[in-house]
């Protein structure tokens, strides 16, 4: 009940620090924008790992971990690693089936991993008994970390981490399965086994820095922003030349204007809120944007946004 009030405090000082003091209130803003920029942004791959389902002749299982700012790091070097894994999906190549299943971790413990090759090997076999016991899979204690950090396709490796489904392609096309590093860099950027949480506890090296995996689970995620309601009209004059463009915003979500990351250009209107709100407009006359406005109404939870067509009387 308290957090009403706090939350109600903190977007007035906001309001306040910018009418008074604009320069720290953009500094501000900009920090935000990159930790939202950091939290949205896609998994990537790392490396990829070959194993087998039921022994040495068993189906080959592909693990791809990866890295992902949205999961969060360990609260200490000693505490849970949490994880956030995709479903378990079926795959063929030259008529041979196998497995493959994506892994993401904090860029921050992927990184230790990679400055100490002991740890880098403990996260490993962390994660093939997270994977076996997530999915009831019994794994050989074999494994390879195969030349190529990904195997499938970045877009379908992303799909699965967000939860997200792809539409299935075309049965004439030739997909390709394995991504290069030149073409990782290249690139811009749902059924789960189970949803019950997952936690590992490693037994023979006590003392390693990470003890454990601890799965996050999908509730926890940030929302994908979504498009508000508007409305945009054109002013004109008893002439009918264009004086200005008017623009009604709802969003009924927003509680200071200090969440919002408004963008006008000649042609178009950009806004953001991150986790809330996305909109892009292509606008119906070429504006000037030196002279545009905008105005927040807290009551009405609106945004109203004048931009002058130029050579307009303002």
């Amino acid at each position: 009940m308290a957090a009403g009030p706090q939350a109600a405090q903190l977007w007035a000082l906001l309001d306040e620090l910018a009418e008074n003091d604009p320069r720290a209130y953009e500094r501000l803003l900009r920090q935000q924008r990159a930790r939202a920029a950091r939290l949205l942004a896609p998994p990537r791959p790392h490396l990829c790992l070959r194993a087998r389902c039921g022994g040495v002749a068993g189906r080959p299982v592909f693990i791809n971990i990866c890295s992902w700012e949205r999961v969060p790091a360990p609260r200490s070097r000693c505490g849970p690693a949490p994880a956030s894994a995709g479903r378990l999906e079926e795959g063929s190549a030259g008529g041979d089936l196998y497995s493959v299943i994506d892994v993401a971790y904090n860029p921050d413990v992927l990184q230790r991993g990679e400055e100490n090759p002991e740890k880098m090997e403990h996260l490993i076999r962390l994660t093939l008994r997270f994977v076996e016991e997530r999915c009831n899979l019994p794994l050989s204690h074999l494994y390879t970390r195969e030349p190529f950090r990904l195997k499938g396709s970045l877009e379908a490796m992303q799909a699965r981490l967000e939860g997200r489904q792809l539409p299935p392609p075309p049965s004439n096309q030739d997909t390709k399965q394995e991504l290069t590093l030149e073409e990782l860099l290249h690139c811009l950027g749902a059924e789960e086994c189970s949803r019950a949480p997952v936690l590992l506890r490693e037994e023979r090296e006590p003392r390693a820095e990470v003890p454990l995996i601890q799965e996050v689970s999908r509730a926890g995620r940030a929302e994908q922003p979504r498009a508000p309601a508007h409305e945009v009209i054109t002013v004109k004059d008893a002439n009918q030349k264009p004086l200005r463009v008017e623009l009604r915003i709802k969003l009924p979500q927003l509680s200071s204007v200090a969440e919002c990351d408004l963008r006008v250009s000649k042609d178009d209107l950009i806004i953001e809120v991150p986790e809330k709100y996305k909109l892009h407009l292509d606008l119906p006359e070429l504006v000037d944007e030196e002279r545009t406005t905008a105005t927040f109404h807290k009551g009405k939870g609106e945004l109203l946004v004048s931009a002058p067509v130029p050579g307009a009387d303002p």
